[in-house]
């Protein structure tokens, strides 16, 4: 199908006056359909709108590649329907303990794509680092919050993290030194906590 069938599909079926143009502009990543154009999208295109989306990364795109209303995932997670469309929409997930383990489990999300979708990944960063560089049990709480994961192997996860900066520290430390990072090893180490981290916990 050309762009201009699409076009005429969308119009003809759906009401949606969308120019080819546009369609030109989805299929290169230029612009993304809202929820009404990617349905409509896909009813022309005869598939579901999760084959439209490639690499699902926001939680919009994660729960319309399972196929969920927007009110049907609200309830399934415990959250107001209104409250979660404004979270979806703002692209930051602020929902509990409870509530973020319903989503991953609700959308089929692995603890790292949850981080992404849920706009976390700085969050998580900042939590490693104090982690890392402090009492690392202070943050086992602030992290659970944040990634639906065991309690036991999380805390394995950050311990190790802490034991793994400290060496560097300690190896790279001298009196000459300044600044509480552990020399270049040490801020190294705190720039890719993230990627550590994933590394240690295997996920």
């Amino acid at each position: 199908m050309q762009p201009g069938h699409v076009a005429y599909g969308l119009r003809a079926q759906y009401g949606l006056n969308v120019p080819p143009e546009t369609v030109v502009a989805w299929e290169r990543g230029h612009a993304r359909p809202d929820t009404r154009e990617l349905t409509a999208l896909a009813g022309v295109l005869w598939c579901s709108p999760g084959e439209l989306l490639s690499a699902a990364t926001t939680l919009r795109e994660h729960r319309l590649a399972v196929g969920l209303a927007p009110e049907d995932l609200a309830r399934r997670i415990g959250v107001d329907a209104k409250a979660y469309l404004k979270m979806e929409e703002s692209g930051r997930w602020r929902g509990n303990e409870r509530q973020t383990a319903a989503l991953a489990e609700a959308l089929g999300l692995g603890p790292r794509e949850l981080l992404a979708a849920t706009g976390k990944d700085a969050e998580l960063a900042e939590v490693l680092r104090d982690a890392a560089t402090t009492r690392w049990q202070a943050y086992v709480r602030a992290a659970a919050k944040l990634l639906p994961m065991r309690r036991d192997h999380l805390e394995d996860v950050l311990q190790q993290l802490h034991a793994d900066y400290q060496a560097r520290m300690v190896a790279t430390f001298s009196w000459g030194e300044t600044g509480g990072s552990g020399g270049e090893a040490g801020r190294e180490y705190l720039d890719r906590i993230v990627d550590h981290f994933w590394a240690l916990a295997r996920l």
